[in-house]
């Protein structure tokens, strides 16, 4: 799964990685990104322009909106099988922005787990693949949220855990993000790990383990 994840680059820069996309001119750096609070994506709306959605997804046909709580994931061995995502993956898909993520490892025969931050070797900002919707409450009001797609690991994630997220390719975004509905066939072979040889990982502090703790010192080497 993925739980915790950062976006720390400057807008400018962030900018700069995706340029055939738009962002917003000013945005905090976050050294812990969690669920239900707001994540940077750009949504398949043929717009190309970035924004705040929330972490977590609702879907438009729920009447709970806590169920956003149970789908900050989504397997994309079953996307096209699951009510909740199936119809995202076919009409909502979205790119979420992040620079690193967090894993926790096991430690046998303890019950303690060691935080890793995974990050490119590059350094450079990439693309979770996501799905997003948008729910609309009785009173009128909307929220849009997204979800971040995860697999099988790559050799570098199954030192840390069973799954990882979805880091697309820049060749898949055009893909990814077109508005026209797409089909299961089409879109699973985009589903990849992410080349090993391409990131790097190291144990960190467990403040990152409180959404509380918010800062650079959380991405260091512990």
């Amino acid at each position: 799964m993925c739980g915790r994840f950062t976006l720390t680059v400057d807008p400018s820069d962030l900018q700069e990685a995706f340029a055939d996309y738009t962002f917003p001119a000013k945005f905090a750096p976050r050294f812990n990104i969690a669920p239900s609070q707001p994540i940077l994506a750009t949504p398949n709306d043929g717009k190309n322009a970035a924004d705040f959605f929330i972490w977590g997804l609702i879907p438009s046909w729920t009447k709970d909106p806590s169920m956003g709580n149970r789908l900050i994931n989504a397997r994309g061995e079953t996307l096209a099988e699951k009510p909740s995502f199936r119809g995202a993956l076919k009409y909502k898909r979205c790119l979420i922005l992040a620079d690193g993520f967090y894993e926790w490892k096991s430690q046998p025969g303890t019950k303690t787990k060691i935080p890793h931050f995974i990050f490119l070797k590059s350094r450079q900002p990439f693309a979770f693949a996501g799905l997003w919707d948008e729910w609309h409450s009785p009173d009128g009001g909307s929220v849009r949220s997204a979800t971040i797609v995860t697999i099988a690991p790559n050799e570098l994630m199954a030192t840390l855990h069973n799954r990882m997220p979805v880091i697309l390719p820049p060749p898949a975004y055009a893909q990814w993000l077109d508005p026209a509905p797409q089909t299961p066939d089409r879109l699973l072979p985009l589903l990849q790990p992410f080349p090993a040889r391409e990131m790097d990982a190291h144990p960190v502090s467990t403040l990152v383990n409180s959404p509380a703790n918010d800062r650079a010192e959380l991405v260091v080497p512990a």
